[in-house]
C-alpha cells in the first residue's frame, strides 16, 4: 500500500480519536511540531526511517525528544505507531493529519514565492486571489524567498499554480526564439 494512503488513515483515525477526545487542537499543535522538527532535522528523520535501527531505539528516540513537548495522547499514537513498524512514515502521517485538520476547519494554505518579503498590502492581494480560487475558505500563506526568480512571484494553491515570475517569461520567450 503507499506511503501516502497508510498515512491518510493513520492521521484520519488520530483526527477522529482527538474530536472525541475533544483535543483535536492540541493534536494538531503536536502534529505541526512534528512535522516542523522532522524537516528540520535531517539526523532525526534518517533515524526513524532506517530498517536497520531496531524499533525499540527508534520508540526510545522518539520519547526522548518529543515526550516532554506532547500530549500523553500523542505519544500513546507514536507507541502504537512503533508497534506497527510505521516509524518511517510519521513525518507523512503528521503531514496528513495537518491536511485533514485545516481541510476540517476551512483552511486553504497557499504558497508564494517572491524575490523578496511581501508586504501586507501584496499579502492581502494574493489572500484575495486564493480566496477568489478556493471560495469562501480562511487562506493562510507559506511565504518563500528565491532570488533565482529574478522578479515576480510564484503563486500554488492546492495542485494549481500561477507563475507569474519574469524567469518564466524569460524561459517563454527563450523558447520562441529557438522555434
Amino acid at each position: 500500500m503507499a506511503v501516502a494512503t497508510v498515512a491518510a488513515r493513520y492521521a484520519k483515525s488520530l483526527l477522529d480519536l482527538a474530536k472525541e477526545q475533544g483535543i483535536a487542537e492540541t493534536m494538531y499543535t503536536d502534529m505541526k511540531f512534528v512535522k516542523d522538527t522532522l524537516s528540520k532535522n535531517r539526523q532525526l528523520a534518517v533515524v526513524l526511517k532506517n530498517p536497520i535501527v531496531r524499533a525499540e531505539k527508534k520508540n526510545s528516540v522518539m520519547k526522548a525528544v518529543f515526550a516532554s513537548r506532547l500530549n500523553p495522547l500523542t505519544m500513546s499514537f507514536f507507541q502504537i505507531i512503533a508497534n506497527k513498524n510505521r516509524e518511517a512514515i510519521i513525518d507523512a502521517i503528521a503531514e496528513q493529519f495537518v491536511v485533514q485538520y485545516e481541510r476540517l476547519k476551512g483552511v486553504e494554505r497557499a504558497t508564494i514565492i517572491t524575490t523578496m518579503p511581501l508586504t501586507e498590502t501584496l499579502r492581502e492581494q494574493f489572500r484575495a486571489i486564493v480566496m477568489k480560487y478556493t471560495t469562501g475558505k480562511s487562506v493562510e500563506l507559506d511565504e518563500r524567498i528565491d532570488p533565482k526568480l529574478i522578479g515576480g512571484y510564484v503563486l500554488r494553491v492546492g495542485d494549481q499554480q500561477i507563475d507569474g515570475s519574469i524567469r518564466s517569461q524569460l524561459n517563454e520567450i527563450k523558447l520562441q526564439f529557438a522555434n
